[in-house]
């Protein structure tokens, strides 16, 4: 028997304040926000993220947002490329199709640790996914959260995932 090919799997977190959450966070909400964060998971040479147009995904690196501010190694995973892209295919016709997008309840961290765990059995880092509700802890959240619950987040360069993505 053929021993199962190990591909890494890696979180990209980037801070979509780029550096304005840190000084801004203990005015505003009084508690230190180290970053508003994104996140994506790159696997077999993808990076594939979540927003309100539906998963997405493109060479690593390849959004708008240009290179993560951290990468955070998740291990390996046994899980081919096939059955990756199916795996994601049906999440996107499932739990991650656009519509379903919301900033605080749903967004790219649910995706990410979705998937980090199908992939690897790891969850990633509480202290992105616990953002929202630390935001919403704040008289300054709940008073901002009719805006906030109304804005989609999709960042520009990728490409919506579908099965057939230049996939035979």
């Amino acid at each position: 028997e053929e021993p199962l090919a190990l591909h890494p799997v890696k979180l990209y977190v980037y801070d979509l304040s780029k550096g304005m959450a840190r000084r801004l966070s203990p005015l505003m909400l009084g508690k230190q926000l180290d970053g508003i964060w994104h996140t994506s998971i790159i696997v077999h040479k993808d990076e594939f993220f979540y927003g309100s147009g539906g998963i997405s995904s493109c060479a690593p690196g390849g959004t708008l947002l240009g290179p993560p501010d951290t990468v955070v190694d998740l291990g390996n995973t046994e899980v081919t490329e096939e059955i990756f892209l199916e795996y994601l295919s049906s999440l996107g016709e499932s739990m991650f199709r656009g519509e379903s997008y919301n900033l605080f309840e749903h967004n790219c961290n649910t995706f990410s640790n979705e998937v980090a765990q199908f992939l690897t059995g790891r969850k990633i880092p509480s202290y992105i996914t616990d953002l929202p509700s630390e935001v919403l802890a704040t008289p300054f959240g709940q008073a901002l959260r009719p805006l906030l619950d109304s804005i989609q987040i999709q960042p520009p360069g990728g490409n919506t995932f579908s099965r057939h993505n230049g996939q035979s």
